[in-house]
């Protein structure tokens, strides 16, 4: 459906009716003025898209895209204008799982139709935040999507945050003394941290080539806001890094600790096999029955046996003790 639509002209917004508005006349009159038309889609059915992409000349290919979805951040060119498809990310702490959703921005000269997959992340923000931006907005098209990657970006910083404090969490039970089995909740966040960065990291160039001015459709006067944004994105890909790789150390601590929690039982094991071993070893000697035995006519020799049984475990125990072992 369409979710807003606006003629943007001199920085001022002119709303749009989203239901009736015959967007091919208001593109003509927006470009005949020096303005563009935003036109916002969530989840459109084929049809919605189909209508909208022959008022703009839009690809087929690229509506296909828009359409299904599930697509990798990438920037394309076309006939009349640019396809950019960049990964939304938000987090869901119950199930420390990073959700994913999709933007496409269709960007002409005197238009931008994005289409927004996912319920995480709302651009409604980047278009408030544009139209109180006159400085901005007078790039044009150009400045809806710096406003869009900006959004974008930051939502991925907001997600990475939420993991530090999860990888936090794991390394504080990992290292706690506690026995602990944090295997599971480690492998769940490597593989969500494997989502952010399958976000993240293809729109390194499409972001490095808006800086450099060299995209044609782009205003390389916009350059400046667009190196805030890659900058953002270094960060990020920074920090989901070193997660990752604190993540496979805390696991490597994890596999350590079980190996000495099971040397440190196996260590108890034989000293417990021990006690038990000496008195037996004693009764099994008083018990074979030989006639012609040290002591076996001792009136004492019963109460001996029991006293040299405890005092031979009470020193092993002593012993296992001071070693540690027990």
């Amino acid at each position: 459906m369409i979710v807003d639509a606006a003629v943007y002209h001199d920085g001022t917004r002119t709303p749009v009716d989203c239901e009736s508005a015959d967007y091919a006349a208001l593109r003509a009159h927006a470009g005949e003025r020096g303005g563009f038309v935003w036109v916002g889609l969530h989840e459109p059915d084929p049809d919605e898209l189909a209508s909208v992409g022959a008022a703009f000349d839009l690809h087929q290919l690229a509506l296909e895209d828009a359409v299904k979805a599930h697509q990798r951040p990438k920037l394309e060119r076309y006939e009349h204008g640019l396809f950019l498809v960049l990964k939304t990310l938000w987090y869901v702490d119950e199930d420390d799982a990073v959700e994913t959703g999709e933007v496409s921005l269709f960007v002409g000269a005197d238009f931008v139709v994005s289409v927004r997959h996912g319920q995480g992340l709302e651009l409604s923000p980047a278009r408030t935040f544009l139209e109180t931006s006159e400085q901005v907005l007078t790039h044009g098209p150009s400045s809806v999507v710096y406003a869009v990657c900006d959004r974008v970006v930051d939502g991925y910083l907001s997600v990475v945050d939420e993991l530090q404090v999860d990888v936090d969490e794991v390394e504080e039970s990992v290292l706690s003394p506690a026995r602990t089995n944090d295997s599971v909740r480690i492998y769940t966040l490597k593989r969500e941290i494997a989502e952010v960065r399958r976000a993240v990291q293809p729109l390194r160039d499409p972001l490095q080539r808006f800086t450099e001015g060299s995209v044609h459709g782009v205003d390389p006067e916009a350059g400046p806001f667009f190196r805030d944004v890659l900058d953002h994105l270094h960060r990020a890909a920074e920090l989901v890094d070193n997660l990752d790789a604190l993540l496979s150390t805390a696991f490597d601590v994890h596999v350590a600790r079980i190996q000495l929690q099971q040397n440190d039982d196996m260590r108890k094991i034989s000293a417990g096999a021990a006690l038990v071993v000496v008195p037996t070893l004693i009764a099994g000697v008083y018990g074979m029955n030989f006639d012609h035995m040290p002591e076996l006519g001792w009136s004492l020799g019963y109460p001996f046996a029991l006293v040299l049984m405890v005092a031979a475990s009470a020193l092993l125990w002593w012993q296992f003790r001071r070693s540690g072992w027990w």
